[in-house]
């Protein structure tokens, strides 16, 4: 067991890559992700715990991100509900097919909500059962089935080609 402080280096050296990219994935902003990270450290290491090691510290430290994450939408989501948008984002274009693809799938990540959004990282980033996902988020495993099944679906008519789309699904468009 290290000292806080050699805790903190070690952590932020070794795991502060993955811990950036679990980051990303919760909020899809690099800037927003290096954020959280940098305040889910200073909140777990800005009052010296138990000696812990690096595995348990680094879980501390994502489970504040977690937390965090889902104050701040909650509370950008009154302030969504209270101020109209101003300026819409479009994301910029690029002629390539993966990085179109990629900005597709944030965008779609984008549309789910919070508990979804949590939810699909967990399961599908953290590899985690659903059992682990409705003890980490304090709630049922019905809950977090779903949740998954909702954004597995929202996901999946916002990235079907537009081939694929059922004759109903056309219509309606």
């Amino acid at each position: 067991m290290a000292e806080w402080s050699t805790l903190l280096s070690e952590l932020a050296q070794e795991r502060g890559a993955e811990l950036n990219r679990y980051g990303f994935l919760l909020c899809g902003d690099r800037a927003e992700a290096a954020d959280l990270v940098q305040e889910a450290l200073v909140r777990v290491f800005s009052r010296p715990r138990r000696a812990w090691e690096l595995g348990e510290a680094e879980a501390y430290v994502r489970r504040t991100m977690l937390n965090r994450y889902l104050d701040l939408h909650r509370r950008r989501a009154r302030w969504l509900r209270a101020l109209p948008r101003l300026v819409s984002t479009a994301p910029a274009a690029d002629h390539s097919a993966a990085v179109m693809h990629r900005i597709d799938v944030v965008d779609a990540m984008r549309d789910l909500s919070p508990r979804q959004r949590a939810c699909v990282v967990l399961r599908y980033y953290e590899d985690m059962s659903t059992a682990d996902i409705a003890a980490r988020l304090g709630c049922g495993e019905g809950t977090v089935k779903r949740h998954l099944s909702d954004a597995l679906a929202r996901l999946g008519a916002r990235l079907r080609p537009p081939a694929q789309h059922t004759a109903a699904e056309r219509l309606e468009t």
